[in-house]
Order: C-alpha cells, then sequence, then structure tokens
C-alpha cells in the first residue's frame, strides 16, 4: 500500500437503525466511484457489502463490512455495520477504527432505537458526527418535521448542508444551505434560513474568524472548507445531508459533503499507555512508535482467520515481527492485506489511518493491542440470552465446539460456557435474533445442526451472613486412608469492596497471604498459624474451594462476592494427600455456605423501550407483572415515548415477542445487564426445588 498523505485519509462508519439504507448508500458510492462496475443491489442478492450468505438470505446487515475508494482526492476506507441492536457489537468495535460516524435516519422511519444509541455511543468516542436522512423518495416524507425531531433529541448543532427539492415520487434532489443558489424553488426548507445559523457554526470556533463576521466580513470559501471539519470534530455542528440512494439523488453532493466534513486521523486525539501505567498522546506520525489495534476478527469460508487492524501510529510492514498483547511472544505479520468486503489484496505495508487485515495470526484477538503501548480494550455490552445447545446428531459434540469456537473468535457479543452441572454447553448472545443467526451460521457454514433449550438464566449464589465451621475427611479402606480437616471461616464480600483496603491485619490478624479472584469477586485468606495444615497442602484446599465456586452449593450456579478465611486443619502424616485436602476444602465450604444465609442474585437488565405515546399503560402494566421498575419516561419525538425500565431477565427474556404483540410492530427496545440483585424469597424457592444438582461425594 503507497504510503498516503495522512490527511487525505477519511475513515468512516456508517451506523444507524435497521432499514435505514446504509449498505444500499456503501454499494452506491463503490458503483459512482468505479471501484465496482456492474449494479449491485441489497434486494437482489448482488450487495458487495452484504456478501455473507445469512445476510443474503434475511437482506440486512449482520457483519461489519470494510471497503474502500477515492473521491476529490480523499481515500476513504468505509464501515458498514449492521442496524439492529441485536448486532450492537458489530457497531462498536467499527466505532473503535474510525474518525467519523456518519448516522442514516431513514426519512420515513425517522428517529429510531439504534440510532439513538449509535448517536451516543459515537459521541462517548469522540468522533466526527454526520447525519444522512436516506430514502427521501420514499412516500409520506415530512422533512420539515423530521428535521426539527432530530434538532429536539440531537441538539441544535444539527444543521442542513443542503435541503431536498422535493420528496416521495417528486424529489428531484437537493440544494446548498451554504451556498444556496438563486432558484431554491420547490426546497422543502427554505436554505437561505439556514445559511446563517449554519456559517456562525463553522466559524464559532475560530476567535479571529468570528471577530470578523460579526464585523460584516463574510468568511471565504477557503476560510468555510478550512474551519469546516473543525467544527465537526469539536462537536460544535454536526451537518445533515438528505439523498436518495438508488434513484442516484443528492449521491454526489454526499461524496463531496463526506470529503469536505468527515474527520482525517490527524483530528481526533487518542490515549495509549506505557507497560508502566503512564499515558502518551497518539500522534498520526508514519515515522513514530508502532501503534494499532484489532477490532474485528473474521473466520472466512476457507477457514482462514482475518484480523481487521487499524493502525493508528508507526508504520506495520509486512514480515515484521511486533509485539502483541497477552501474546507470549511477537507476531509474525506474514501477510498484510487491504480488504474490499470479502476480498483482499496483498499490501508492503500500512500506516497512519491505514485499515488492514492480517491473514492466520492465531495470536491475534478483537481488542488486542499492536506494538509496545496498550489502547484501551473495547468494551463490548454483555449479552444475556441463553439457550443451552447440543448436537443433532451423535458424535457432533466436537466439532459443534469447534464451530462455536470459531464464531466466538468473531463475535465479542457471544459468550460459552460449559455448565458444571448439567454438563450442558450454553451460548449467549444479545437476543433471541442473534443466537438463531447464530444457529443458521453453523448449519450453513460448519454443517452443523443443534437442538436448544429455553434461555437459561445466569442466577449466581452467595452469601448474607459470616459463618464458621469445618470438615474432616476421613476414609480407611485398607492399606493408606485419606485425611485432611479444613477450618474456615466465610463472610461476604460485596461487589465493588476494595480488596486491598479489606483484606489487612486489622480485618485478619493472623493472615499470612491472600488471594483474589476477580471473576468471581472471591477472597481466599491464608491464617493458618503453627502448620496446622501443612504449605504443600494449602493449594489443594484452594482448588477445593474454586472448584466449589463453579458448582455451587444451593441451587448449581456460580458463586460470588465470597470470602474464605482458612485458620485452622488437621492433617496425618501417612494418609494426608493433595486430594483428601481438596476434598475437605470443598466439603467445608459447601458446608458452612449453608449456614451464612445462602442466596441466590438474579441478573438484573436496563430496558430502553420506545413506543407511541397510547400505548405507555400497556408498557408500565407489563413491566409491573415482570417485577420491573419505570425508572423514567423521555420523548423520543412525534408521538414516541422512550421508557427506561429495570427489570430481572428472566422475565423477559422473550419481551421482543410480547413488545411486538403489545404495539402491533410499532414498539422497539434495548436490553442491556446493569448488576446483580438478591432474588426475592418467593421466587428464590421455586429456583431452588426446580434445580437439579448431582450427589454430593461420600464423606
Amino acid at each position: 500500500m503507497a504510503q498516503r498523505n495522512v490527511g487525505d485519509i477519511r475513515n468512516l462508519a456508517f451506523c444507524g437503525h435497521g432499514s435505514a439504507g446504509k449498505t444500499t448508500l456503501v454499494d452506491k458510492f463503490l458503483t459512482k466511484t468505479g471501484m465496482v462496475k456492474h449494479p449491485v443491489s441489497v434486494d437482489d442478492g448482488t450487495s458487495v457489502c452484504d456478501f455473507d450468505e445469512e445476510e443474503k438470505h434475511h437482506k440486512y446487515t449482520i457483519e461489519a463490512s470494510v471497503v474502500h475508494f477515492e473521491h476529490a482526492g480523499k481515500y476513504f476506507q468505509v464501515i458498514d455495520t449492521p442496524g439492529y441492536p441485536d448486532f450492537i457489537g458489530q457497531t462498536i468495535a467499527a466505532l473503535r477504527a474510525v474518525e467519523t460516524a456518519v448516522i442514516v435516519v431513514n426519512a420515513h422511519s425517522g428517529i429510531e432505537v439504534n440510532t439513538r444509541r449509535v448517536f451516543h455511543e459515537a459521541g462517548k468516542r469522540g468522533l466526527g458526527r454526520i447525519i444522512v436522512i436516506s430514502r427521501m423518495d420514499g412516500e409520506n416524507i415530512d422533512f420539515p418535521g423530521l428535521l426539527r425531531k432530530i434538532k429536539e433529541q440531537f441538539g441544535a448543532c444539527c444543521i442542513p448542508l443542503n435541503v431536498p427539492v422535493g420528496s416521495g415520487h417528486d424529489f428531484r434532489g437537493v440544494v446548498s444551505t451554504l451556498k444556496p443558489p438563486a432558484d431554491t424553488k420547490g426546497a422543502l426548507v427554505d436554505p437561505a434560513e439556514i445559511s446563517t445559523s449554519l456559517v456562525e457554526a463553522i466559524i464559532e470556533h475560530d476567535e479571529e474568524a468570528t471577530a470578523h463576521y460579526f464585523d460584516g466580513q463574510q468568511p471565504t470559501d477557503e476560510e468555510l472548507s478550512r474551519l469546516l471539519p473543525e467544527a465537526v470534530a469539536e462537536g460544535g455542528l454536526i451537518p445533515v445531508l438528505c439523498v436518495a440512494a438508488k434513484p442516484d439523488l443528492g449521491m454526489s453532493e454526499l461524496l463531496d459533503a463526506l470529503a469536505l466534513c468527515a474527520l482525517s486521523p490527524e483530528r481526533i486525539t487518542r490515549q495509549a499507555k506505557r507497560e508502566d501505567g503512564s499515558e502518551v498522546t497518539l500522534k498520526a506520525d508514519p515515522a513514530g512508535p508502532l501503534v494499532a489495534q484489532v477490532f474485528k476478527t473474521r473466520i472466512d469460508p476457507f477457514v482462514q482467520k482475518l484480523s481487521f487492524i487499524r493502525v493508528f501510529s508507526g508504520t506495520l510492514k509486512k514480515d515484521d515481527t511486533v509485539h502483541a498483547s497477552k501474546a507470549r511472544k511477537g507476531v509474525k505479520i506474514s501477510q498484510l492485506l487491504r480488504v474490499q468486503a470479502n476480498h483482499t489484496e496483498p499490501v508492503e505495508s500500512a500506516g497512519p489511518g491505514d485499515i488492514v487485515a492480517v491473514a492466520k495470526a492465531e495470536d491475534l484477538h478483537s481488542g488486542t493491542s499492536l506494538g509496545d503501548l496498550l489502547l484501551p480494550p473495547i468494551e463490548f455490552p454483555t449479552p444475556m440470552a441463553g439457550l443451552a445447545v447440543t448436537p443433532k446428531s451423535r458424535g457432533d459434540e466436537g466439532k459443534l465446539s469447534t464451530a462455536l469456537h470459531k464464531i466466538v473468535e468473531e463475535d465479542s457479543t457471544l459468550h460459552l460456557d460449559r455448565d458444571a452441572q448439567t454438563k450442558e454447553l450454553v451460548m449467549t448472545g444479545m437476543s433471541e435474533l442473534h443466537l438463531q443467526i447464530i444457529r443458521e451460521r453453523l448449519k450453513r457454514r460448519d454443517k452443523v445442526e443443534v437442538d436448544v433449550k429455553e434461555p437459561k438464566i445466569p442466577y449466581r449464589e452467595t452469601i448474607q451472613a459470616k459463618a464458621e465451621g469445618s470438615y474432616r475427611h476421613k476414609k480407611q479402606t485398607g492399606g493408606r486412608g485419606q485425611f485432611g480437616e479444613v477450618h474456615i471461616r466465610i463472610f461476604p464480600v460485596p461487589h465493588g469492596t476494595d480488596i486491598e483496603t479489606f483484606a489487612t491485619k486489622a480485618h485478619f490478624p493472623s493472615m499470612r497471604e491472600y488471594h483474589y479472584d476477580p471473576t468471581h469477586n472471591f477472597l481466599w485468606v491464608d491464617s493458618i498459624v503453627g502448620g496446622t495444615i501443612p504449605n504443600n497442602f494449602l493449594p489443594a484446599v484452594e482448588k477445593g474451594f474454586k472448584e466449589r465456586l463453579e458448582r455451587g452449593v444451593v441451587a448449581g450456579y456460580k458463586v460470588q462476592n465470597v470470602g474464605v478465611e482458612v485458620h485452622f486443619g488437621k492433617h496425618h502424616p501417612v494418609d494426608s494427600s493433595e486430594a483428601a485436602f481438596k476434598t475437605a476444602g470443598s466439603m467445608a465450604f459447601r458446608n458452612v455456605f449453608q449456614q451464612a444465609k445462602p442466596s441466590l442474585l438474579e441478573p438484573i437488565v436496563t430496558l430502553h423501550i420506545t413506543v407511541p405515546g397510547d400505548k405507555l399503560g400497556d408498557i408500565n402494566s407489563d413491566l409491573s407483572g415482570r417485577r420491573g421498575r419505570v425508572l423514567g419516561m423521555d420523548s423520543a419525538g412525534g408521538d414516541l415515548q422512550t421508557v427506561t425500565a429495570e427489570a430481572p431477565l428472566a422475565e423477559v427474556t422473550t419481551y421482543a415477542r410480547a413488545l411486538s404483540s403489545m404495539t402491533g410492530g410499532q414498539g422497539s427496545y434495548t436490553m442491556e445487564f446493569s448488576r446483580y440483585e438478591v432474588v426475592p424469597g418467593n421466587v428464590q424457592k421455586e429456583i431452588i426445588e426446580k434445580a437439579v444438582l448431582h450427589p454430593e461425594e461420600e464423606e
């Protein structure tokens, strides 16, 4: 890849709600700029970006895809992202690789749930934002009303760069608001009325230009071109543009506007960290230290792993061996590829701003940093919808496991867990639709069909009080016996506890050392005095504790927010062994746990539910029946209201169906994990009664 001027690179993520027309727009860019020589269409299954078989079948985007083209002297790298909230992880990852988020709004449907989410996700990351109103050739378009809603929802900084001339079948194109033409007949909004506020938003952050402007001196075209991207970078201007991709109306103006408004890699300030934790401000300098990050992984049909990398600083070269976070040794970059949807071509190097892929690098995973500086991890939402899966054909267990692990490598919002009690393989995703697509991919790509069970709720076990006790494991069956005795104190460790402050001599006077497991928020304190349990057996005791954390005690769910202090024990010079002390540790934990007011914790999720105003009563009543709690309501524009609520995950695993039924398909929602809370007593009793625990080991 020839080294480009960093200032000429434009990295954009096209995002928004489903059916807004993002993929059609990106496909049209490729044909207009000559990168694709034949007509392409999502509806016909010939889209460049939606090349996956599931995408062609469903006619919507499931995975983010990367394409590139050139226009007006700028090199564009565009990531087309899914529109449905079920696949939000793909969008979040894409936003890490770009400087500008292009938020596409369907002119007919208006602002929808995922529109708001991606707008705020881009804002949190300090990206430039541009709003594109698509499908202006659709029927029943109220452009002035939609523009008003956009300003109400996202702020007065949302100002049109152009306005439509006509709508529906009469849509004929757009006219500029920056330089309004003399003839604006048919424009749905007078561009001259917008021009003043647009110019003021552009020059606002430049004191000299502002002073000249208020002295009656209009900014020159050169000044506006220079200051416009600065205003976008500062967030003082969010340009709004109108387009209809299929009839190719407004597309040339959109391309010109993106070349003018979208931010170069030099415009966004990013931070990385050294190994000592100190922060470094990155510069988009080809000669600087290498700083890059994997933001996406894809396994192609030939089982070739592709790691998509954004370079932020320095130069990545073919055949280089580079440092990768969490890798034991350097990673050899044997192949460096430029990507055009599902096609690749080899390149020799990549500099700041470039997006490339590396093939067959097994030590690279989504979020991996390359170089000697660490970039922040990509924070994905917590998946909460679970299904236990088993292969339909006996003997396909290994095949299923391999196939699922490939998908997990590609999709950071899919988690796998093998239940210690039931031995079931549980896949947890964002929603029913997300998991359905996973099943389709297993069948199509890996030739594995699966049976599924009802969503499994990830309850957790914990305690509410302190307790202490002991367990003696003793067996004598001829020959060498088994003996191990462990005395423990068990206590709650509330979520968020500062462990370093908590695990001190003030709390544990005889403490020799402590071990902390953040996964379970589990603290183990060694207070053994006088060698009553020899040091060589203490790791076995800890292993017994950790096995019990995974197996659970009262209902077979994982244990969390618990601490154990081992303060005494007994051993036998002949019969004691690691196995005996592991069993004694596990059984002591079980017995004392049951004396410490054990309780179940359930996951609580936050819901953002957008519905027509006349459906609010139905929504509130339904949430009450699901043990939910309404936190607040906000206008979503027009007659739509967004209800923010909390509810136990167990009560909303199939909420999509219920919401569709209540609102006639007009409602939509997002769901994200909030926290764990204690399960009410009557519900806890039902859960424990239904739990099937394996028989305990013989005492």
